[in-house]
């Protein structure tokens, strides 16, 4: 009748291991615990994943298709994506993959088997992060316009705020049973590498005169760098606060 039958390699029958669907080589029961524990980081890590994925291609879809609607110049080409996606695939497949299990994850009910592995509750959150940054970049599209700021100067701005804004995405969606202090301070090496590595090559982009060029960049402007670091934290607070109130996590984080 159990979902899952699981038997003794070394103590049970040839009967029971070749019903059973796990067998202890070891006759250890405690590998039933790290396994299920093991389980369900991958699970909740996929879940991550695949949520950020639908987050941060709406306002990648939404800076492509903005400017042709408004008769603008094009925000991104396709060397602008190619650098997006060096930062979504490794954050997806590598990332999130290392992420370490929640605090919770034990204490947990079994899911029902009948579980989809994306929830609609979850999908409306992806697609709420990902229109909320959409919202914020719009903003910020029309302010630049406004103020009748070169093109290059613009696709500099909104590029730049595209890219922090996709790490502030990363960072919310870490952890879905803490806070954000703790989500920040989670150790997870393969994302101080992969932030390293990105923001490193968006400095060679924006400092680097041959590489603004190839990638259309105007020079480089403080104010609206500072600008784009207060959207991209003003970003992350409002997601953490959404967040906070989407999935009750402030009776999770007082328990846990």
């Amino acid at each position: 009748a159990a979902n899952i039958g699981i038997s003794m390699g070394g103590r049970g029958t040839d009967v029971a291991r070749e019903a059973s669907s796990i067998v202890l080589l070891d006759d250890d029961f405690s590998a039933i615990v790290k396994t299920i524990r093991l389980g369900r980081r991958i699970y909740d890590n996929l879940r991550k994943a695949i949520e950020y994925i639908i987050a941060v291609h709406i306002p990648i879809a939404g800076l492509a298709i903005l400017p042709l609607l408004l008769g603008l110049p094009l925000i991104l080409t396709p060397i602008h994506i190619a650098f997006l996606e060096m930062l979504i695939d490794p954050a997806c497949s590598i990332v999130f993959e290392a992420e370490a299990e929640e605090s919770n994850v034990m204490s947990r009910p079994p899911r029902s088997t009948k579980e989809p592995l994306v929830m609609r509750k979850r999908v409306l959150w992806a697609i709420a992060q990902g229109s909320t940054v959409l919202i914020i970049l719009a903003i910020m599209l029309a302010w630049a316009t406004f103020l009748k700021m070169p093109a290059d100067a613009i696709r500099t701005f909104l590029f730049t705020s595209l890219v922090m804004m996709n790490v502030g995405l990363i960072l919310v969606n870490r952890t879905f049973s803490a806070s954000l202090m703790r989500a920040i301070f989670k150790p997870n090496r393969a994302l101080l590498i992969l932030i390293s590595l990105v923001f490193s090559v968006l400095a060679i982009t924006v400092f680097w005169q041959p590489a603004r060029a190839v990638f259309h960049f105007g020079e480089f402007n403080w104010q609206l760098f500072t600008v784009s670091l207060v959207a991209s934290f003003g970003l992350l607070i409002l997601l953490e606060g959404i967040k906070m109130v989407w999935f009750d996590l402030n009776k999770k984080v007082k328990t846990n």
